[in-house]
C-alpha cells in the first residue's frame, strides 16, 4: 500500500518540535566521521521514487550536498501503517535485519503522528499534496461539480484516497463507471493519455507528473466535501535525540526552498511545487 495515498489532515510544523528533548550531542558529527548520511525511501512511489529515480532522491543528495556529505540511499517497503515505518527505519530498525536509516523522507507533518511517535522528530515540510483530478478537454470542456461524470468511465487508483473518495462521492454515483484497477495515480493517468477513459483521479504529483502540462488536459482539485481542501504537507523524520542533525537537514531544505531550488526541481518533474 502507498504510504502517502492515505495521508489525510496534515497539520502546519508546530513551533518547539526540535525543543524539549534529551539532547544527544553529536549525531551531526558521529555522520561527519562516517562522511555519509542514509536515507530511507518508500519503494514505487512515483514520482518521488521508483528504481532510484524520483524527486526524493534528488532532495536527499541535495540536502547531503548541504551538509557535504555523500548520500546514502535505503528504499523499503512500506508496512501497514505510518507508525510502523517510524519504528522499522527511523528509531529502531526493521526485524529482517534492514535500517534504520537516518533520516526519513516522505513523512506527513502531522500532529496526531507526532504525538503518537515520541522516539522521532518530524520536522522540515518540504512539499504540499493534494487530491486531483484530471479531464480530457476534448470530452469534459467544463467542469462544475462531479456530476459530469455521470456514466462515464473514470480511472481512479482504488486502494487509494483519491479511490475511496470517488467511491462514495454523490452517494455512490459513479461507482459503477469508475475503474480502480490502478496501483497508483500515474496509471491511471496513462489510462486518461490512452484515451481509455475521460477523467482519472489521483494526487496532483502523480497526475501532473504524468501528463506534464499537456494543453489537451486540465487538472484541478477534486470537487468533494471530504478531500482535503489545503492539501497536506510531507517533510522529514530523525531520532528524536538527533537535534543537531534534524537542525542541519532543516537549514538544508530552507535553502533549497528560499533560492528557488526545489520549485525548479520539482517543475522539471512536470509537478507544481506548492509552499508548505
Amino acid at each position: 500500500m502507498k504510504r502517502r495515498l492515505v495521508l489525510q489532515g496534515a497539520a502546519a510544523l508546530g513551533a518547539g518540535v526540535l525543543g524539549g528533548t534529551a539532547r544527544a550531542e553529536g549525531a551531526l558529527e558521529r555522520l561527519r566521521q562516517r562522511g555519509t548520511l542514509s536515507f530511507a525511501l518508500y519503494d514505487d512511489l512515483p514520482p518521488f521514487h521508483v528504481k532510484g529515480q524520483g524527486l526524493d532522491v534528488e532532495l536527499a543528495k541535495a540536502i547531503a550536498a548541504g551538509l557535504e556529505l555523500k548520500p546514502v540511499l535505503l528504499p523499503f517497503p512500506a508496512d501497514d501503517n505510518m507508525d510502523d515505518d517510524l519504528r522499522n527505519m527511523v528509531w529502531k530498525g526493521h526485524y529482517l535485519g534492514y535500517g534504520p536509516a537516518d533520516v526519513l523522507l516522505h513523512v506527513p507533518v502531522d500532529r496526531p503522528l507526532m504525538q503518537a511517535n515520541p522516539q522521532v522528530a518530524i520536522f522540515a515540510p518540504y512539499y504540499r499534496e493534494r487530491v486531483v483530478i484530471a479531464r480530457d478537454l476534448a470530452k469534459v470542456p467544463t467542469m462544475d461539480s462531479l456530476d459530469v461524470f455521470k456514466g462515464r468511465p473514470v480511472a481512479v487508483p482504488g486502494i487509494s484516497l483519491a479511490g475511496w473518495l470517488m467511491l462514495g462521492a454523490d452517494g455512490g454515483a459513479y461507482r459503477d463507471t469508475l475503474r480502480t484497477r490502478f496501483a497508483d495515480g500515474t496509471e491511471a493517468a496513462r489510462a486518461l493519455l490512452s484515451g481509455d477513459c475521460v477523467a482519472a483521479a489521483g494526487l496532483s504529483s502523480e497526475l501532473e507528473s504524468t501528463l506534464r502540462g499537456d494543453p489537451r488536459f486540465a487538472i484541478e482539485r477534486l470537487p468533494v466535501p471530504q478531500a482535503p481542501r489545503e492539501g497536506w504537507v510531507v517533510g522529514c523524520a530523525v531520532k528524536r535525540e538527533s537535534v543537531d542533525l534534524a537542525s542541519a537537514v532543516k537549514t538544508a531544505i530552507d535553502a533549497l526552498i528560499d533560492d528557488g531550488r526545489l520549485a525548479s526541481l520539482y517543475g522539471s518533474a512536470g509537478v507544481s511545487w506548492r509552499r508548505p
